[in-house]
């Protein structure tokens, strides 16, 4: 096949990579392309990702010879890994620069032809379970950004020591990535990129319980955190070969427009065992959701959509005149209502969601009230959970919340549930960071709701407001547990700063609306 066996045969433990791993970042930190980690990292994890990929190749290769069946490289020669990254003494220099970044280069064999980012981004998939697509859409957002292709040599050999065929090794390499992901979230917070703790992932896959037959939907799904807690979840319903095929293909599905989150989030699924990851590499938004038909709606949505960005006119004029606006988790919000399954006799609750929200949202006016009672109105919201603050330290302080609604019936009665922090505890920190066990006591409350200390209930009707002819000029969701036995003091630091965001963008929305009317006169 190719493939030197040694040092690359050996066991890769997790001390064992772990060490390769420094030694190649410390490497690249020789790299004048390369300052930051948050360029190092994601250049380190798409080397990685053509290793991985040409390893599983092997397997599949191997596994044809035996069974007597033809085999299709993933990657067809001379582009594979074992083709021109694997060897020592390969090509590298200047002449290993142009073949990765050029659209014509020579190639290890001697030959012309075309470099290995421009072979890549051209492969395309034969059948629903050929990775070739799944490449082919990862590097179109891909770029090599090291200067010298000596240093890069260095880190493919270190690289090559990698083996990953067995589920052991497997297992490590997720750890790991999953400790690079969050490395790579904390050197990108100044950017404002941040994604959802894993606890918070594992309590909302919990709370909806997606059932095996169902599909899954993340439409801003980032690193895929949603989907591969959901991949977890619903592995455990799996008993037979179509049951298998039925998750791997047809369950999981999500949507993703930046170029790093959409390749990180491909690799996380494939390294937790998801053989063609079903995310399409696009804005969600850039559909019309008047025009969304029951073919593309789905059972379940889990999402952590992106609040506080603005989104180009192009994008808002997918959307209602009166529904337009700047926010962007307001306009995800629709989508997502949009794209519930309806109800239906084998399914009388219709399609259900958990979203995350900014606490700005749960107050605003506007756009954002009519968008909430548009919710209220044709939707069951059942459940809001009011995160505690620090939930997303040290990424962002502002206090978020999880509402949970369905397509059952419009709501009646709505369940606040105030999530309390441990320990007496004023805000959860990147040291002590929030934990799934601390969800238990909510997860026991789900099926068997009582009002409590942390929890109570209110009437949909109690938060509407209409004016006299009937438009709706209010929805506040913002509303403090009853039983509270602290006092209203100072506003934590946490919760003036999303006021003051909250403001902001009602005022940007109302200028928009004052434009939109004065337009509409002309």
């Amino acid at each position: 096949m190719g493939r030197s066996k040694a040092p690359g045969s050996a066991p890769t433990t997790p001390e064992r990579l772990a060490s390769i791993i420094k030694t190649c970042r410390d490497t690249m930190r020789k790299d004048k392309g390369l300052s930051t980690d948050l360029d190092r990292l994601p250049q380190l994890i798409w080397m990685m990702f053509l290793k991985f990929l040409d390893d599983l190749d092997v397997q599949d290769e191997t596994a044809a010879v035996v069974s007597g069946t033809s085999h299709r490289p993933l990657v067809p020669a001379p582009y594979r890994w074992r083709d021109w990254a694997s060897k020592p003494d390969g090509i590298t220099g200047d002449e290993l620069l142009a073949f990765v970044n050029n659209d014509e280069a020579t190639r290890p064999d001697g030959s012309r032809g075309p470099g290995l980012f421009t072979t890549l981004r051209g492969l395309e998939s034969t059948s629903d379970q050929d990775r070739r697509g799944v490449v082919a859409r990862v590097f179109q957002g891909t770029n090599n950004r090291m200067l010298s292709g000596y240093l890069m040599r260095e880190v493919l050999n270190k690289i090559e020591e990698l083996r990953l065929t067995s589920s052991d090794e497997l297992h490590t390499l997720s750890a790991l990535y999953e400790t690079m992901l969050a490395e790579i979230r904390d050197a990108a917070k100044s950017s404002g990129e941040f994604y959802t703790p894993r606890p918070l992932v594992r309590f909302m896959v919990s709370a909806l319980a997606p059932v095996l037959g169902e599909v899954v939907l993340d439409p801003a799904c980032g690193t895929a955190g949603f989907l591969v807690e959901s991949y977890e979840y619903l592995k455990k319903q799996v008993a037979t070969t179509a049951d298998r095929e039925l998750l791997q293909s047809r369950s999981l599905f999500g949507g993703e427009a930046k170029a790093l989150p959409y390749l990180l989030g491909e690799m996380n699924l494939l390294l937790h065992g998801v053989h063609v990851p079903n995310i399409d590499y696009a804005n969600s938004l850039a559909i019309k959701v008047t025009e969304i038909g029951d073919s593309e709606r789905v059972d379940v949505i889990l999402t952590n959509p992106p609040f506080g960005g603005e989104e180009e006119a192009s994008i808002k004029s997918n959307f209602p005149r009166d529904l337009q606006t700047s926010e962007t988790a307001l306009l995800f919000l629709q989508l997502i209502m949009r794209r519930l399954r309806r109800p239906s006799p084998t399914a009388p609750s219709g399609g259900r969601a958990a979203v995350v929200v900014p606490n700005g949202m749960l107050s605003g006016d506007g756009v954002c009230a009519r968008v909430k009672a548009q919710m209220l109105q044709d939707f069951n919201l059942h459940t809001v959970v009011r995160l505690p603050v620090g939930v997303f330290s040290p990424y962002t302080p502002i206090p978020t919340n999880v509402l949970f609604f369905d397509r059952s019936h419009p709501t009646g009665d709505m369940w606040f549930y105030e999530h309390p922090l441990p320990d007496g505890r004023k805000s959860y920190t990147k040291t002590k960071p929030l934990r799934f066990i601390e969800f238990q006591p909510l997860l026991e409350w789900w099926n068997n709701r009582e009002e409590s200390e942390h929890a109570w209930k209110v009437g949909a009707s109690d938060v509407l407001e209409f004016d006299s002819q009937g438009g709706v000029v209010g929805c506040n969701l913002d509303l403090r547990n009853p039983r509270s036995t602290g006092d209203d003091e100072a506003m934590l630091p946490a919760e003036l700063l999303s006021l003051i965001l909250d403001q902001e963008r009602r005022i940007v929305d109302l200028i928009e609306e004052v434009r939109d009317t004065l337009e509409a006169r002309k």
